[in-house]
């Protein structure tokens, strides 16, 4: 990890008012339809939304669950999506400190997701926040982010060197692996972007 988490989240904090009008990339755009359109929970589910920024997952997912769980480590951040919840009239969306490594949750969770979040992780980190979320037992998680599918092409990054340390597709599909999950969907968006989903391997 190049910063630090509370480096990150001040970062975050500092751009939330502005965060939505500033995700106009197509490429963050089809992540986020791909993620939605994976995720797809049941009537009952609980979701994890793990790094929910503004909440562009929770609330495109809110409709179709029972609960979701927004989960982030900038104050601004979740300032912006308890006003959004708010403005909305969302009720089933609850928003609070979450952290990769130490998702704060109380019970068992049925979906996972995250977009544009975990490739601040170095990989081991990454490795070691793929076993935390699988220790919650979802069925389903459901990973859009900056990955990247083939050689990495320093003078053309869709991520920022600086601050970004975005893994291999090899190197998450092998964490979900080897933390009991098959990966069942990729969705290819850029050479540097897209989504990856993986289901609870039946241990039975």
């Amino acid at each position: 990890m190049k910063k630090s988490l509370d480096e990150h989240a001040e970062r975050f904090s500092e751009h939330a008012d502005a965060y939505d009008e500033d995700q106009d990339s197509a490429a963050y755009r089809a992540c986020v339809d791909f993620v939605v359109e994976h995720a797809a929970p049941e009537s009952d589910d609980v979701v994890l939304d793990l790094g929910t920024g503004t909440g562009a997952i929770a609330f495109a997912l809110a409709p179709d669950a029972r609960e979701i769980i927004g989960r982030d480590i900038s104050d601004g951040m979740l300032d912006k999506a308890r006003e959004k919840a708010d403005e909305r009239g969302v009720e089933n969306v609850s928003f609070g400190d979450g952290r990769f490594r130490a998702p704060i949750v109380d019970r068992p969770v049925d979906i996972v997701t995250s977009n544009f979040a975990m490739h601040h992780l170095g990989d081991d980190e990454k490795r070691e926040a793929i076993d935390t979320i699988a220790d919650l037992g979802p069925r389903r998680i459901v990973l859009g982010d900056v990955m990247l599918f083939g050689d990495d092409d320093p003078d053309a990054p869709f991520y920022s060197p600086e601050v970004d340390d975005p893994a291999t597709v090899g190197v998450l599909a092998d964490a979900f692996t080897d933390a009991g999950y098959a990966l069942t969907g990729v969705e290819m968006v850029t050479e540097q972007a897209g989504v990856l989903v993986a289901e609870q391997v039946d241990s039975d």
